[in-house]
């Protein structure tokens, strides 16, 4: 009777182990795609309201009226919610009248920097997993691979006369989940590569509003004093 070498085939004729070892992999590589589309999603609207916030912002709005408009909305992220933080805390600290001009811009930039640590936080989100996967997935298959091997030998080593075709689907077994294993690896190292660069480019975007913004409030703080 000839084996069927075909890949579910292959599965229910593999021993406990590899098939153990093969159903780990899937899981990996199906959570790891579903995290890819929620991180691809999450960052393609972060970059997309960063835009938005930085033509309205640079548009000549009042600010007063942004941080109106910002605070009447459920929830904001990103560059919105640095403003809110950084726009709050100078009022707070102007209509108390708080120490004097470096009182302001540094309790100013101190609460935009810890809203930036929570931003980048939450944009990093998960992708530690995706690092996981793609450096663990070729292990794991590689040790279902010899785990399979070594039974296909050890069966092998009972019989008087050995073939291809006996050896064949033991050793075909094996490697399938060496392959399942790069196949959960390699999505999830090109993945979390690829989001770990847009979160570096969003957090450098994010430092420099932080900069420029603290720059336009220090100004025009200097210039009323001067007044």
């Amino acid at each position: 009777m000839q084996a069927d070498i075909s890949f579910f085939g292959l599965f229910w004729e593999a021993s406990f182990i590899v098939k153990l070892v093969m159903l780990t992999l899937l899981g990996l590589s199906i959570a790891s795609w579903a995290l890819i589309f929620q991180r691809r999603n999450v960052l393609a609207n972060a970059e997309k309201q960063s835009k938005e916030f930085e033509q309205r912002f640079w548009s000549g709005v009042d600010l007063g009226r942004l941080y109106s408009e910002i605070t009447a909305k459920a929830s904001s992220t990103g560059l919105e919610s640095l403003f809110k933080d950084g726009f709050k805390e100078f009022a707070r600290l102007k209509k108390n009248s708080v120490g004097g001009v470096q009182v302001y811009m540094e309790g100013t930039h101190r609460a935009m920097r810890v809203r930036l640590s929570k931003e980048t936080e939450s944009l990093e989100s998960h992708l530690s997993f995706l690092a996981t996967v793609g450096s663990i997935s070729p292990y794991i298959g590689l040790f279902g691979t010899v785990w399979g091997i070594m039974n296909a030998f050890l069966a092998l080593g009972q019989v008087q006369q050995a073939t291809l075709s006996m050896v064949a689907p033991g050793i075909a077994e094996a490697l399938i989940a060496t392959a399942m294993g790069l196949f959960a690896a390699i999505p999830s190292v090109l993945a979390y590569n690829s989001f770990a660069r847009r979160v570096e480019m969003l957090e450098t975007n994010y430092i420099n509003f932080i900069e420029e913004f603290s720059n336009l409030l220090h100004r025009e703080v200097t210039a009323n004093v001067a007044v």
